[in-house]
């Protein structure tokens, strides 16, 4: 027996047109597998929207996250009525969702009924979750109209994980457990399940979020439980790029990275794709495939275990933001590491990972970088509660905090190919760089340059990508 299980972004299910693009890939893959599991996201701008009503509930503000409910309904209304359904399916689904809403609306209400100092970080997973529920049980709406057998199912029964709200871990033996016994037996009916991406759920039962992002990981989480022979991922884009094409328009569709290769990609803020996914994929050797959903000929991005391509080539350069400390002194790093973690856990809800720490005999430089799961605004918060703290905090007052810009060349094998690295530093002449590390994967050389000089760096170093 066959398995695919194929996970749609945000961009791929918010209008009909991309909707119809949906239903005509779900139906020409049924023909071809003989078991589908698909994995959604919310619509397109659904979460921020949902974060930002969390906001203004946890403040007390009732007409500005109604608001945002009464917004949401609208558009998601408005799309059932665009889909071609039946009355009786319509009629149910505009009922779902209402439901969906009022409870939702319900918890904006106890959290507006809580002092603002208090944290609420279970209640505001359980409310960003939402827009996923929207979105299962639209698409499985429709593909039931199509006569395809179909069910939309929440992950908070299936996915168990631990109670760091905001950037849940699973627990993937007992997550597996429950969908072994749960979500297989429906596949034997040829069912094809709509799994919510992006949330699980404590033992308890609590709503927990996976992190921004996170529907890729709910996808290779239930590729390994189901034992699946691949993972497609369906986005806006053909595949991979060489880089992000919105920040460098001659960027190209990269055929084939290695697991390792599309890990650095994904951590060091490549946007397609969430970091923790690739681990379990690599583990079980499940091949992961990115494709665009409107044009599903063609082949995107493979990522598999394969041999390595000739290793004279650069695959690809990415960027993302960073914050550096540094103080006119040397010795023990561990005090500032540790308030590092502090302040990041406490703003992003991820813990810091530092990328570079260095010290000469006058100076020493520590440098982290911030996911791009915790946000946009991830940056401005960690440095202005760093700037705090470190008023507060005596052992630490020498050291001075200021925003980078880390850029990452990704190949494979990197660190045994150093006039490939002597070339990458040339290109840049007349640059300063504030720090060069290679990774320990050995598929990474990050490059901390000045936030103003991140954008000449990335096309710089791209045209030595496409050129060489």
């Amino acid at each position: 027996m066959t398995t695919l299980v194929m996970k749609f972004g945000g961009s791929s299910v918010g209008t009909k047109t991309a909707l119809t693009q949906v239903l005509s890939i779900v139906l020409h893959e049924r023909e071809q597998w003989d078991n589908l599991i698909l994995v959604v996201s919310a619509l397109d701008g659904v979460t921020d929207a949902l974060i930002e009503a969390a906001h203004l509930a946890h403040l007390g503000n009732q007409r500005g996250y109604r608001r945002i409910v009464a917004n949401l309904r609208t558009r998601h209304m408005a799309l059932i009525e665009e889909l071609p359904l039946g009355a009786t399916e319509r009629s149910a689904l505009q009922a779902d969702i209402d439901r969906l809403l009022f409870d939702m609306l319900g918890m904006y209400e106890t959290m507006s009924n809580t002092p603002a100092e208090t944290p609420v970080p279970d209640l505001i997973d359980a409310t960003i979750g939402v827009g996923e529920k929207l979105a299962a049980r639209i698409i499985a709406a429709l593909l039931r109209q199509k006569d395809v057998r179909s069910v939309a199912l929440d992950a908070t029964d299936l996915i168990v994980t631990d109670d760091t709200f905001g950037n849940a871990t699973p627990d993937i033996p007992l997550t597996c457990e429950r969908i072994r016994t749960h979500l297989l037996p429906s596949l034997e009916r040829r069912i094809v399940p709509v799994v919510t991406g992006f949330i699980g759920a404590t033992r308890t039962g609590k709503p927990t979020t996976l992190g921004r992002g996170g529907s890729d990981y709910t996808a290779s989480i239930f590729a390994i439980c189901a034992n699946a022979n691949e993972t497609w991922i369906w986005t806006g884009v053909d595949g991979m790029m060489t880089a992000d094409p919105r920040e460098v328009d001659s960027a190209q569709v990269i055929p084939r990275l290695s697991y390792e290769e599309v890990a650095e990609l994904a951590y060091f803020g490549a946007r397609v794709l969430h970091a923790r996914m690739i681990g379990p994929l690599r583990d079980q050797h499940i091949p992961l495939r990115i494709k665009n959903v409107f044009k599903p000929q063609q082949p995107g991005t493979l990522i598999h275990d394969a041999p390595p391509e000739p290793p004279q080539q650069l695959k690809a350069v990415t960027s993302i933001s960073g914050i550096a400390l540094t103080a006119a002194r040397n010795g023990p790093l561990s005090p500032i590491r540790q308030l590092v973690d502090r302040t990041l856990v406490a703003t992003t809800h991820t813990h810091a990972d530092v990328m570079i720490s260095s010290q000469s005999a006058t100076h020493s430089l520590v440098c982290f970088l911030v996911p791009t799961s915790a946000g946009p605004d991830a940056v401005h918060a960690a440095r202005t509660m760093l700037e705090q703290e470190l008023r507060d905090t005596p052992d630490t007052a020498a050291w001075t905090v200021k925003p980078v810009g880390i850029v990452t060349v990704i190949r494979d094998k990197i660190d045994e190919a150093p006039l490939l690295i002597a070339g990458i530093i040339q290109c840049l002449a007349g640059q300063r760089i504030l720090a060069l590390t290679l990774g320990p994967s050995r598929c990474s050389l990050s490059i901390v340059v000045e936030p103003e000089q991140v954008d000449q760096t990335l096309l710089a170093i791209h045209d030595l990508i496409i050129h060489q």
